[in-house]
């Protein structure tokens, strides 16, 4: 049986695959993506579940798909939304991200999410655990697989939200571009305020007109390591 736990308390009950931990990336990303006037999300490489899992918490009109290739992954997706009693509102679908073709019509939904694999294949941070491997490198699938099928599921108007490594911000907004997504708002997120960023925050726009939006950084920490007063608003601390 599965063991779950309060991602805050009262909040929804959520576990976590062996090989897909719930990491701060993907509760910055579901608070940075903007769901107001959405109606059918997809989380592309949903894991868990753990991003529709917050989106659905964040509005009570959206219903949210996830698309997950690990079968054991997904099956636990399931149970997460049905243990929170989301199923209504969700659907998990078992399938490979570069096959969208086959699994959906063009413009299905007006929100995509991904927070996907980060290193390139030969970039030497990969796993020898395939599962592990997967879920941090681009061994099946890459940043072009995952732009160009938000570009197919998207009709004009509708949003793609993203995280990354900063590192991969150029190329990032390079493939968003190339497949129809205009980047519309980058947010960049920083441990402490006089630290580097160490992820990004990407929303495009499918069919949107050129122009970029640069927020204010996201700071995790105070100077003295206490929790910023924003991470306290996202984590409901």
């Amino acid at each position: 049986m599965s063991e779950f736990f309060e991602l805050w308390p009262g909040g929804p009950l959520f576990a976590q695959a062996e090989h897909f931990k719930l990491g701060t990336d993907c509760v910055l990303l579901a608070d940075f993506a903007n769901t107001a006037g959405r109606k059918r999300g997809i989380d592309l490489g949903c894991a868990s579940g753990a991003i529709a899992l917050l989106l659905l918490q964040k509005s009570q009109t959206i219903h949210m798909t996830g698309l997950e290739i690990n079968p054991k992954a997904a099956s636990l997706a399931e149970e997460n939304m049905k243990i929170n009693s989301l199923s209504e509102r969700s659907g998990i679908i078992t399938g490979d991200i570069r096959k969208c073709r086959e699994l959906f019509k063009t413009g299905s939904f007006d929100l995509v999410i991904s927070n996907p694999p980060y290193f390139p294949v030969g970039s030497g941070k990969l796993s020898p655990d395939k599962e592990r491997a997967a879920a941090r490198g681009e061994t099946e699938c890459n940043l072009l697989d995952i732009c160009a099928a938000a570009a197919y599921l998207l009709p004009t108007g509708g949003s793609f939200c993203l995280v990354h490594k900063p590192e991969r911000l150029s190329e990032a907004c390079c493939t968003m571009s190339g497949v129809g997504i205009e980047p519309k708002r980058l947010r960049m997120v920083s441990y402490k305020a006089e630290s580097a960023p160490n992820l990004i925050l990407i929303e495009g726009r499918r069919g949107g007109k050129p122009g970029l939006k640069i927020e204010p950084p996201l700071i995790l920490t105070n100077s003295d390591g206490t929790e910023s007063e924003e991470f306290k608003r996202i984590y409901h601390r």
